[in-house]
């Protein structure tokens, strides 16, 4: 276990001498600076957990040492030494961000104490900024990517539930990454160090699946040669993903449901009980009610399979993860096949986010794959859709003049025009300007773009969230505009 870190901070040596061996032999590391400027250059090149300073240095004033030092290290707490004669000022530096202070001579049970809560406040905030980190805007999550609101809320459920052992039904379409959402959940659990074992219940033989699931013994039925473990005994203190399970023959749902009622089951041929030892996590592409309504999937099966649901939204529902997505894969497929692209030209970006994606991120994965494989340079220039992938014209609101005059779409929102005060009018003066080879189509949607994105950004001082709301956007999709035309948010 890494050792926690402190920091003293005095001009007197038989003074720093006591602290370190206090300190010391409470566990720390400790590091013992003489002036305020070295505690300073040694609190740029380190994280300490906590930092005890005297008042009154040779070279800067206590207070402002407290506030130079919380400003190049927010985190860390501070504990202030002082004498009688300076309590008030002490206090003073409470105020300025310091922890508390003691007085001298110093009770080493108290100080202690102190660092104890001090320590134990950073470690807290420390969590709360990395959870922060995880689930704000984040763009990938233990392998999961995307940015926006769906997923967000996805990643969420699974910091909450991923240390349960709730059983978790994951609902989506084909090709929208369930085997992924399960691998978070497994790594992100206690029993991450515990095997995990994945059924996909639709490739399983019929006349087979039971032995697979349950094992077997030796003699069971023909062609039972020796003792099978069984899917189940493998994921023992670990977790079992039954993919497909709206695929589980009918006869065997009864047996699933009583291992999850009863903990335990019996191999095929044997009345041994065994004990059921696994986090459950299924998956599957169909409606359950549906499946429940045509009787392919027991209704109080389902009921116990789905404490916890994930539904994961389609690729069209979450276009603005589309260049995020292609950006990993291109990184992905470069370096797997020593490529050096960089880049999505604009028509290809463009092409991206105007398909629709029936296969959703398989699908997205694969053209990706195949366009790394068929392009030359730099920058991926062409994009060949599969069969199943078929372009979308880019859908414009209708838009009506009001009375006034000012724009407004057909649901009643303001138009960008009548939003960036005459931006449309520059658009029109511009693009009118350019020769009929400069009015190539996807030059003018790129110019369009960037024309707006630079409005936007203008308008609200380079404040990129307050710009992504005024463009109803997600920040997500916002950035991968600004990175696509090289645009330079005003400071």
């Amino acid at each position: 276990m890494t050792k926690r870190k402190a920091l003293i901070i005095d001009d007197d040596e038989a003074t720093l001498d006591l602290f370190k061996y206090q300190l010391e032999s409470s566990g720390f590391e400790a590091a013992t600076a003489a002036d305020g400027t070295t505690g300073e250059e040694l609190v740029g090149e380190q994280d300490f957990d906590i930092i005890l300073t005297d008042l009154g240095l040779p070279d800067i004033d206590g207070i402002e040492l407290v506030a130079k030092l919380k400003s190049a290290s927010p985190a860390t707490e501070i504990i202030m030494v002082t004498g009688r004669g300076s309590v008030t000022k002490a206090i003073e530096a409470t105020k300025a961000g310091a922890f508390y202070y003691v007085e001298k001579p110093v009770d080493f049970d108290e100080l202690h104490l102190l660092i104890e809560k001090a320590v134990e406040r950073k470690q807290q905030a420390d969590e709360i900024r990395e959870l922060r980190g995880k689930l704000t805007n984040v763009q990938s999550y233990e392998g999961i990517i995307g940015g926006t609101k769906p997923m967000q809320e996805i990643y969420e459920l699974i910091e909450n539930v991923a240390d349960s052992d709730a059983n978790i039904l994951i609902l989506g379409e084909s090709g929208t990454g369930k085997e992924v959402i399960a691998n978070a959940i497994h790594y992100k659990s206690g029993r991450s160090g515990k095997p995990f074992v994945k059924v996909n219940c639709s490739a399983l033989p019929k006349e087979l699946i039971e032995s697979q699931l349950f094992g077997h013994v030796k003699g069971a039925f023909t062609g039972a040669n020796a003792d099978k473990v069984g899917l189940i005994g493998k994921a023992r203190e670990g977790s079992l993903l039954l993919d497909e399970i709206g695929e589980m023959p009918l006869d065997l749902q009864p047996k699933l449901l009583r291992v999850l009622q009863e903990k335990k089951y019996y191999r095929v041929g044997s009345e041994t009980p065994v004990m059921a030892d696994f986090r459950l996590i299924s998956s599957t592409n169909r409606d359950p009610e549906k499946a429940m309504s045509e009787g392919d999937l027991r209704e109080d099966l389902y009921y116990r399979l789905n404490t916890i649901e994930i539904r994961i939204p389609p690729l069209r529902d979450r276009v603005d993860d589309i260049p995020m997505l292609a950006e990993h894969f291109l990184e992905m497929f470069s370096e797997k096949y020593g490529r050096e692209f960089k880049s999505f030209s604009n028509s290809v970006y463009r092409k991206l986010l105007e398909s629709e994606w029936r296969g959703n991120v398989r699908e997205l994965q694969h053209v990706i794959e195949r366009a790394v494989l068929m392009n030359r340079g730099s920058t991926i220039e062409s994009l060949e859709l599969q069969s199943g992938v078929r372009e979308a014209r880019p859908k414009v609101a209708a838009a009506t003049m009001t009375p006034s005059g000012s724009s407004v779409s057909a649901n009643g929102s303001r138009s960008t025009d009548d939003i960036f005060g005459g931006i449309g009018e520059e658009i029109v003066e511009t693009l009118s300007g350019l020769g009929e080879e400069e009015l190539d189509d996807n030059d003018v949607f790129g110019f369009l773009e960037k024309s707006v994105v630079e409005a936007a950004l203008k308008k609200t001082k380079g404040n990129k969230k307050a710009a992504a709301k005024l463009l109803g956007l997600y920040r997500a999709r916002l950035y991968g505009m600004i990175k696509r035309h090289g645009i330079e948010p005003p400071e």
